[in-house]
């Protein structure tokens, strides 16, 4: 620590506050008051001779140990060597030694903890109050420092809030029974804390904060400790007076009720301390801004009502913890909730929570549905504290809002509602059920499965079984793992009495009891409850095997006959069917069960038999595709059966197609039905099993060539031999993938995937929307497949195989989407119900994430890809997230094509609007601002970057203006070409052009502009002088062309000395910094035939040379202005002189010297208006502000100094530009500003030199 006569410098403090607290007493009547009734203050004579005493190993009461004598108490907590209780007895040592200069150092602490650099003089603590002191640290308090130990990073600072905390709460302990009462230390520590708790500095604020309510949790327990005590004393003292006379001991008697009256003394000190403490910092602080703040005071508070609960667990306190829970900052919430649910955790508590509870329940219930997860779960967590406390007290709304939590997304809320459902319904046990059976439908577990399934039915969201098992899992494992008592309840007859399962019922239980096998062998939650798998640790793998095993030993008995019992119901035994997939196969060998095997392979071929929905046919597909697995020697026994029934179906199959299609003969009903049952079978087999070897490309292809020239076959017909077919091709690819490649088996597949190509490309135009929806699917996936990405990976073999769409294929699936996709949803007639066009919507995205695949793959033309782009905005809600993804991964592929089909999809909705309106439409139609609209979006996906768009960008403007001036003006010669407004959209990315591509964008435009353009102000050429402007806005040169119509006022330019000098030289640097950018371009240019085009205009500007400044205020703004117009047209004059002269007619010169005669008058009427108004702002003392332009907010307030800097800024130019665009914001002012991001500083030539176009 800091020696007592090193502290007598006058360090200074930071921080600003306005308190008016206690000033501290003065140094004399302090050290005269004794403690009352406890070790005195000792003599001087006595402080020498206890240090004289202890002078060996300590160095001012300190331990010298691990060279930490010179620390201060801040570095000794900080660096956390020392155990706290040594740092606590040596610091009450130096105080009992001399108790000033201790708590000044006590004082300094608290000062340091906050990130305060200096410390307080014995000066400061001898003199000044203690609103002065902290007036003073506040004054010279640095806060942007960030030097803040509670909020600073790494492992130093990390403890140094518990040990700033452990450090009060062993203080107070330790001097629990002397020094806290002598009425000098902790009314000083109090009064300090206090004050620094009301200051304007968040550090002092939060960090006294954080002191005050850890020292008010040691008072409380320092106050617990007296009440024990006194309980204690008054109980021996009662104990003693009850005594007959002759055994009572009067001695006894006194000193227990001196004790007792020593005691209730302290008590009331203590009291007086904490109520101190909790009026002036709790009350104010736990509604303080910081939440940081808020959360100290509510985590202590609740601290206080479970220690105290005597004292503190009444109406007057939760009441707090009460408002604070509509604190709008989640973390405070979350604390409130944490420190109510270790109160009702206690039942002795529960009590007095009561009124509490009546008035705050509905506001806790409407926290389980907080935008904060971590607050809900909590919520919920405290109503299942409350409803252990008492069932009464929640209402059935009340549950039913938690109830349905149990689907939530987010699986710490399930888990939390989970286990209040749990705790509802399934945790209260009477003496009978304590009675009931361990195993069978009487069990209690079966009761409780009954409840289950009773919720899962109730609560009409039976779609989301797995969602419930996963919510009661943390819980309710045992009873979701007791299949014998499922079992029993769906294949026992039920006890006389007893009431019987229902159907729905029996549907219900056979879900819960497959998501919990399900659940158990994947050790995961389901699908949107999870971001991934987890690692499992080595018990949680033996729990996995254990539970597999036994669920194969369970069910490889019991499935074969829940088959035979539910084989005509679909839904049931789509469930029944799917239990396989889980078995662990070696069972049915070393446990002997290869007669269940053979049960169960029946009834599967029975189910195949008697069933022809799809998913009961897919379910028996995967069930033989798990059984038949050649690593168990249960292989052959399986694959015998299937190779069997396989058999059976395709030779019936072939029978019916030839009496099907037999010549002459139409078709009857029971024929078509027999021909699709057979044939969704095989076809639902054929997807997770090789049946190339039957050979049925040929019967499904006779079938879909049937439909095509007859034009009557079944839609379901058609869709399945499609399905199937595609399944042959597939299975063939694999074949030949996998092993050596056969050139007979290449050419066959090879003509079979064209074959089969054109014959999906010949049902796009089918009646059926189904057909044409299955034929548009498979194609897709067929012209991905065997795309160029077939010869991948070292498959080059394969190449032959590739199949590239033609261009009358791409258009016919580009007009499919837009005519089966893009379609309205009133259009789509098909369902009324709001369920049919949930299903509809998600069948159309599907059809355009299929094609949108053939356009990021590069299998169909980018340009395919405009009719797409161009739907973006009016199907934002449907289908933009996959038209965004798409645009993103054409860009990844290919920029500059990706930009020209962006451009491409403008001009299609152009040309589409001018045939609707008309070439007279006008622009604020919705129709054009819906395409501006959709160019600014288009803009915005090609992000900041502008060196990595650059050449896209250019080749988008480049189109753009081909497009504008394509077609003639409707009008006649002089009128504006017909396709003029599209500059106007073309605007929009005029934000995206680096500063040289802007200038040769703009040398291209006026490659299509004549001389009369330029000329041109009428609203119909409005585009063309809008897309100019913005080309030119935000180049390096800033004076625009007056004939240009640009600009027409003046702008304050807030560039310094060296920004005018280097804007003198532009004329020199433009042509070198974009010669290297346009050297291509404009090469091709000027090599084209000479047409009439706009002359480039000259800068405006005055040369005047700028006086000196006098010393004199009076001139020291006007010498810029002492020149006349004469002087100022002179150098006009030279300058147009000065301009490379073209060959031009008559009429072109007179209309070119009257340009530049308007030009010297609008310099001659700028210049007046600009030294008026100049004079004027002097005048006003204010910055240079246009009275036509907006006000500019900035973030700090401009103080005086920075507006006579503006205002110098403004006055110092060597050459004053006359004709600048008006600055109308911040960010147009910025762009003014030097450009200190050369492209060419960070480009080499090799970037520059590239070809625009």
């Amino acid at each position: 620590m800091i020696a007592a006569q090193d502290l007598q410098a006058d360090f200074h403090q930071e921080g600003h506050s306005q308190f008016s607290d206690t000033d501290l007493e003065d140094l004399e009547g302090r050290n005269a008051k004794p403690g009352k009734g406890k070790r005195g203050k000792k003599t001087p004579n006595q402080k020498t001779k206890a240090s004289e005493g202890r002078g060996q190993g300590r160095v001012n009461g300190h331990h010298q140990e691990n060279g930490m004598e010179n620390l201060s108490l801040f570095e000794i907590v900080k660096l956390g060597k020392s155990a706290t209780q040594s740092v606590v007895d040596d610091w009450i040592e130096s105080y009992k030694m001399d108790r000033d200069t201790a708590l000044m150092e006590l004082i300094n602490f608290f000062i340091h903890c906050s990130g305060c650099k200096g410390a307080v003089s014995s000066e400061m603590f001898r003199h000044m109050q203690n609103s002065e002191i902290i007036r003073k640290m506040t004054e010279e308090f640095d806060e942007d420092s960030g030097d803040y130990p509670l909020a600073m990073a790494g492992p130093l600072w990390k403890k140094f809030k518990q040990s700033l905390c452990e450090f009060i709460m062993v203080l107070v302990r330790q001097c629990q029974y002397s020094i806290i009462y002598d009425e000098y230390m902790m009314d000083t520590v109090i009064s300090l804390l206090t004050g620094l708790s009301d200051s304007q500095v968040r550090a002092f604020r939060h960090t006294s904060t954080l002191a005050a309510m850890k020292l008010m949790t040691a008072l409380v327990n320092v106050a617990l400790n007296l009440s024990i005590n006194m309980d204690n004393t008054q109980r021996q003292y009662e104990t003693e007076r009850n005594k007959s006379i002759g055994k009572r001991a009067n001695e006894r008697l006194e000193l227990l009720l001196q004790k007792r009256k020593e005691l209730q003394e302290n008590q009331d000190e203590i009291e007086n301390m904490m109520n101190a403490i909790f009026k002036g910092v709790f009350i104010h602080r736990y509604r303080d801004v910081i939440a940081e703040i808020r959360v100290v005071c509510i985590e202590e508070i609740g601290m206080w009502m479970k220690l105290y609960s005597e004292a503190f667990l009444n109406d007057s306190y939760l009441k707090y913890v009460g408002w604070t829970m509509y604190d709008k900052q989640g973390e405070v919430r979350l604390k409130c909730l944490t420190a109510l649910q270790s109160l009702y955790y206690s039942r002795e508590l529960n009590s007095r929570l009561e009124l509490f509870t009546s008035r705050f329940k509905d506001r806790i219930v409407s926290m389980t549905l907080d935008k904060e997860y971590d607050v809900a779960v909590q919520a919920i967590k405290l109503l299942t504290l409350v409803l252990q406390s008492s069932d009464e007290v929640l209402t059935a709304e009340d549950c039913e809002s938690v109830y349905h939590l149990v689907y939530s997304a987010h699986r710490p809320v399930a888990v939390a509602a989970g286990e209040f459902l749990y705790k509802k319904l399934f945790s209260h046990h009477s003496a009978e059920d304590e009675e009931r059976p361990r195993r069978g439908r009487q069990c209690l577990n079966a009761n409780l499965i009954r409840t289950t399934v009773l919720f899962f039915l109730e609560s009409e969201l039976h779609e989301h079984g797995a969602y419930l098992v996963d919510s009661l899992w943390d819980c309710a494992s045992e009873l979701l793992k007791d299949w014998e008592s499922m079992i029993s309840l769906l294949l026992d007859e039920p006890y006389p009495g007893e009431e019987a399962l229902t159907d729905a019922q029996e549907a219900a239980l056979v879900e819960i009891m497959l998501c919990a096998v399900r659940q158990t062998c994947e050790c995961h939650p389901p699908i949107g409850r999870s971001s991934g798998r987890r690692v499992l640790t080595a018990k949680e793998k033996k729990t996995q095997l254990d539970d597999r095993t036994k669920i194969t030993e369970t069910f490889a008995v019991a499935l074969p006959l829940l088959l035979a019992k539910y084989s005509v119901d679909p839904e049931k035994v789509t469930n029944l069917l799917q239990f396989p997939q889980y078995f662990d196969l070696e069972i049915y060998t070393t446990g002997r069960l290869e007669k269940h095997l053979d049960a169960l392979l029946r009834q599967v071929r029975d189910v195949v038999e008697k069933h022809t929905e799809t998913d009961v046919l897919e379910a028996c597909s995967m069930t033989f595709h798990a059984l038949c697995n050649e690593e168990f020697t249960i292989y052959n026994r399986v694959d015998i059966v299937r190779s069997q029934m396989i058999d059976e179906q395709v030779d019936k199959f072939h029978r019916l197609l030839e009496d099907f299609l037999q010549e002459g003969e139409e078709p009857d009903e029971d024929d078509a039905y027999q021909v699709l049952s057979t044939l969704k079978r095989i076809t639902a087999f054929h997807n997770a099993h090789d049946l190339t070897k039957w050979d049925l490309f040929t019967s499904n292809y006779k079938l879909l060539n049937a439909g095509l020239q007859n034009g009557d076959m079944p839609e379901q017909i058609v869709a399945h031999a499609l399905q199937c077919t595609h399944y042959v091709i597939l299975w063939h690819l694999a074949k030949l993938s996998e092993g050596t490649t056969n050139k007979d088996h290449l050419v066959l597949l090879r003509r079979q995937v064209r074959a089969f190509c054109l014959m999906c490309q010949s049902y796009l135009n089918s009646i059926s929307t189904a057909v044409k929806e299955q034929a548009f699917t498979i194609l897709c996936d067929a012209l991905l497949i065997f795309s160029y990405q077939i010869v991948s990976s070292g498959r080059e073999s394969l190449e032959p195989l590739v199949f590239s769409p033609d261009a009358s294929l791409q258009n016919e699936l580009i007009n499919f989407i837009l005519d089966h996709v893009f379609v309205e949803q009133d259009e789509d007639s098909s369902t009324d119900d709001e369920a049919g066009k949930i299903e509809a919507l998600h069948r159309r995205r599907n059809l355009l994430a299929a094609f949108c695949k053939l356009i990021i793959y590069n299998v169909v033309e980018m340009k395919i890809a405009a009719d797409v782009f161009k739907q973006y905005m009016r199907y934002y809600n449907d289908y933009g997230d996959i038209i965004k993804e798409t645009m993103s991964k054409a860009r990844q592929i290919d920029k500059i094509q990706c930009a020209k089909t962006l451009i491409l999809s403008l001009q299609q909705l152009f040309n589409e609007m001018l045939s609707d309106l008309g070439c007279n439409f006008d622009r604020s139609t919705s129709a054009f601002c819906g395409i501006k609209e959709l160019a600014r979006r288009f803009s915005l996906t090609f992000g900041l970057d502008q060196l990595k768009t650059r050449e896209a960008i250019a080749m988008l403007h480049k189109d753009g203006i081909e497009f504008a001036f394509k077609e003639p003006s409707p009008q006649g010669e002089g009128g504006p070409p017909l396709n003029l407004a599209f500059l106007d959209i073309l605007s929009e990315f005029s934000s995206k052009l680096l500063r040289q591509d802007k200038k040769t964008v703009h040398l291209y435009l006026e490659r299509f502009m004549t001389f009369q353009m330029a000329l041109q102000r009428d609203d119909c050429w409005l585009p063309l002088i809008s897309y100019r402007n913005s080309l030119q806005t935000g180049t390096d040169d800033d004076t625009l062309s007056v004939i240009s119509g640009m600009s027409r006022s003046s702008t304050r330019s807030r560039k310094s000395r060296s920004t005018t000098a280097s804007k003198r030289k532009l004329p020199e640097e433009e042509s070198s910094c974009s010669s290297s950018d346009v050297s291509a371009w404009v090469g091709r240019i000027q090599a084209a035939p000479h047409t009439p085009m706009m002359m480039s205009s000259p800068h405006i500007v005055s040369t005047v040379l700028r006086e000196p400044k006098k010393p004199r205020p009076e001139q020291g703004y006007m010498g810029v202005y002492s020149m006349s117009n004469e002087a100022q047209q002179q150098p006009l004059q030279q300058q147009t002189l000065q301009q490379p002269q073209q060959q031009m007619d008559y009429n072109s010169q007179v209309a070119w010297m009257m340009a530049q005669k308007q030009q010297q008058d609008r310099a001659n009427l700028q210049y007046g208006k600009m030294r008026g108004h100049i004079q004027h702002t002097i005048r006003r003392g204010s910055g240079l502000m246009e009275d036509d332009e907006e006000p500019i907010v900035e973030d700090v307030m401009m103080s005086s100094e920075e507006r006579l800097d503006d205002l110098n800024e403004g006055m110092d130019f060597d050459t004053m530009d006359i004709d600048l665009p008006p600055s109308k914001n911040r960010r147009e002012r910025s762009e003014l500003k030097p450009d200190y991001f050369d492209p060419s500083s960070i480009m080499d030539d090799s970037v520059l030199n590239v070809s625009m176009f």
